[in-house]
């Protein structure tokens, strides 16, 4: 779907909360929808616990694996978020408070309510930049290739709309969904076949039921936008041999 020199991305998704099914993670969506939009496929998402251990071996494993590696959570005042002092042990750093992030954040709150708490937010791995937080002030971090962004998902998505333009952008992916009541087991052998003449592209086949009824939505994406349309044509005949109804969708 994308040749060996297109930029590609991990996300690393950091939290207990995560974990317990306390709070659903809605970051990877977003994130993966940005990135899509300028050519940089997400080719993999890990969720870890707030356990240095477990971040450092992630981050190591991801970082060289991938062009970009993007982090969510863990970046705040209280002691659980260990994200930073994690990825400065990944890379075998020390941990320095940032002139810049300090003037930041003593600028949002005030020297009277600049409290030792919120200062651990001036935090970052030796040697790493900032990223602009244009919601509450306590910046993002870059690290090499790693972008260490906030959980919360409105300040995420403001680092991330921030982040995007910097990026090496990759070939524009097109989609096109077919959908229609047919089970997929159906239409299982003529799919494969309309796969193997279109092995350039990514086809993928996704079930549904409705009203008792079983459907599926069959998704073809690629960076040739002809031939992805002339992949979703096949498709789109191959179902309507069952529902004559099925739709075409450009995503």
């Amino acid at each position: 779907m994308t040749d060996n020199n297109s930029p590609t991305a991990g996300l690393l998704i950091i939290g207990n909360e995560i974990l317990s099914g306390r709070t659903q993670d809605v970051n990877l969506n977003a994130i993966a929808k940005k990135l899509g939009s300028v050519g940089i496929p997400l080719r993999e998402a890990r969720i870890v616990p707030d356990v240095e251990k477990e971040i450092v071996s992630a981050v190591n494993a991801m970082r060289s694996h991938y062009t970009y590696l993007f982090t969510t959570g863990g970046i705040g005042p209280t002691h659980d978020d260990i994200t930073v002092d994690s990825i400065a042990a990944a890379f075998g750093v020390p941990v320095i408070e940032h002139p810049e992030a300090r003037a930041l954040l003593l600028a949002y709150y005030g020297a009277e309510k600049m409290t030792t708490a919120r200062l651990r937010m001036a935090r970052v791995p030796e040697g790493a930049k900032l990223v602009a937080n244009p919601i509450s002030a306590a910046p993002g971090i870059l690290m090499d290739n790693v972008y260490i962004l906030a959980g919360v998902p409105d300040i995420m998505q403001a680092m991330m709309d921030g982040i995007v333009s910097t990026l090496r952008h990759g070939s524009k992916l097109h989609s096109i969904a077919v959908s229609g009541f047919v089970a997929e087991s159906l239409i299982a052998v003529k799919l494969g076949e309309i796969a193997a003449r279109f092995a350039q592209l990514d086809i993928g086949s996704y079930p549904w039921v409705r009203d008792s009824k079983f459907g599926t939505a069959l998704v073809t994406r690629g960076t040739d936008e002809t031939v992805v349309r002339q992949a979703a044509d096949q498709i789109l005949a191959l179902v309507k041999e069952f529902d004559e109804n099925a739709i075409l969708l450009v995503e």
